[in-house]
């Protein structure tokens, strides 16, 4: 039987710090499922998910809080899969504009409105062509329950989008 383990880290950025948590993970028979990391305003943070025996995953916890002395902050939390809602579907978000305040919020309040939940957000900001300031880059993956419309869910998302002066769509997911 294995244990599920959901680690959020962040530290400041060096050589070796993916490899700390890689041999920590191995050493106990742990499986490095997945994650997502990245280096921001010199900080390297990150989310990962592992799978480890479960009489070995106290000594995991243990060993990875144990980190934090070569100055990396852990959280390690056990979890279980959790079922998605039957019915429902994935859609692809994805929308670039120019940055400004709020286009988050205003986003993420139309879909929590509708209790939809964002399993992925990717942002960025980067420099417009021809010196035309900066622009605002998401990636988003929604989790759309069955009862919220889709065609509904595009026009209200597109109208914001007009009042934003972002572009956006709103595909169908793998």
């Amino acid at each position: 039987m294995r244990a599920q383990l959901v680690l959020t880290l962040i530290g400041r950025d060096r050589p070796g710090l993916v490899e700390a948590l890689a041999v920590t993970v191995a050493r106990h028979g742990g499986n490095w499922e997945e994650g997502r990391m990245a280096r921001l305003a010199g900080k390297f943070a990150g989310i990962l998910r592992v799978t480890v025996p479960v009489d070995s995953a106290s000594a995991l916890t243990t060993a990875l809080q144990a980190l934090e002395r070569e100055g990396l902050k852990l959280t390690v939390e056990g979890s279980e899969p959790t079922p998605a809602e039957p019915g429902g579907r994935r859609l692809r978000l994805e929308l670039l504009g120019n940055d400004r305040e709020g286009i988050v919020r205003e986003i993420s309040s139309t879909l929590a409105a509708r209790k939809i939940n964002v399993e992925e957000l990717d942002t960025s900001c980067e420099e417009a062509p021809e010196g035309g300031g900066q622009l605002f880059r998401a990636e988003a993956v929604l989790y759309v329950p069955s009862a919220v419309a889709v065609d509904e869910l595009r026009s209200t998302l597109e109208s914001l989008a007009d009042d934003l002066m972002v572009e956006l769509s709103l595909v169908e997911s793998l």
